[in-house]
């Protein structure tokens, strides 16, 4: 069969994604979704993505990690998804539409910047060296020194699969402080199991940890990703962070057949 796909990105972190309104994809074929994902044998992207029909938002986002599970939500992925509704004209400039963590609110402005609200937070861990949270995937967060020269992959394997997290594991972002107002990281992603160019909720997660923490009291925080920038705001009432959104570009790379 021949299937219509489309590529996007968001700051380096890319996205096969496929219209499946008519419900055609095999979604329980994990090895296929793997392949298509595969960067040598396949399209290759960090995680294919499914856009559905669902009776009471514009539409529902199903998200494979590049591994071919299923996975939790991916805020990059999410803005994609919504300039690739924009693109099939199921949405115009705003849309509310539903994931794995719930429902989610977004608007695209013409110059491709998506502004994607994503959950509220109010369950920080905070430790001595790290901070856990949740903010739609779990992510490990972690200040370190020389974040340029810093083996992501291999530190980050050794958080994920290391006995704080178990069989779940965790993503794990590494920090460095540029200013009260701006922070560097780099991500090593569970489902890709490398680091990738980006992470929509690794970048959501630092600027949480970092207000909760206390190394600034800003609430709206430049992000600084191997692929780009990226802009987190909040509102924090306590220790409860609401009105979340991460605002960064969501663009078209291509779009092909390929035989599955």
């Amino acid at each position: 069969m021949q299937v219509e796909f489309y590529k996007y990105q968001g700051t380096g972190n890319d996205f096969v994604m496929i219209d499946n309104r008519s419900d055609f994809f095999p979604k329980k074929d994990t090895k296929l979704i793997e392949r298509l994902c595969d960067r040598r044998f396949g399209i290759g992207a960090d995680g294919l993505i499914l856009l559905e029909n669902d009776s009471e938002t514009d539409f529902r986002m199903v998200y494979y990690n590049a591994d071919g599970n299923q996975s939790s939500m991916c805020g990059n992925g999410g803005r994609c998804l919504v300039a690739f509704a924009k693109k099939l004209d199921v949405i115009e400039n705003e849309t509310t539409f539903i994931a794995t963590d719930g429902l989610h609110h977004a608007t695209i402005a013409p110059d491709a910047i998506v502004s994607l609200q994503m959950i509220d937070v109010d369950a920080i861990n905070k430790f001595d060296n790290y901070t856990f949270l949740n903010t739609g995937s779990p992510h490990h967060v972690q200040l370190v020194d020389d974040l340029e020269h810093y083996n992501v992959k291999e530190n980050g394997a050794a958080i994920r699969y290391g006995e704080l997290y178990g069989k779940p594991g965790s993503n794990v972002n590494f920090v460095k402080k540029v200013d009260d107002k701006t922070f560097s990281l780099r991500t090593y992603e569970r489902g890709v199991e490398d680091e990738t160019l980006a992470c929509g909720t690794g970048a959501t997660a630092v600027a949480i940890a970092m207000n909760a923490i206390g190394e600034t009291n800003e609430t709206d925080i430049n992000l600084n990703v191997e692929g780009g920038k990226l802009v987190v705001s909040f509102d924090k009432v306590g220790e409860h962070f609401t009105n979340v959104f991460l605002k960064g570009p969501a663009e078209f790379v291509f779009k092909g057949t390929i035989e599955i």
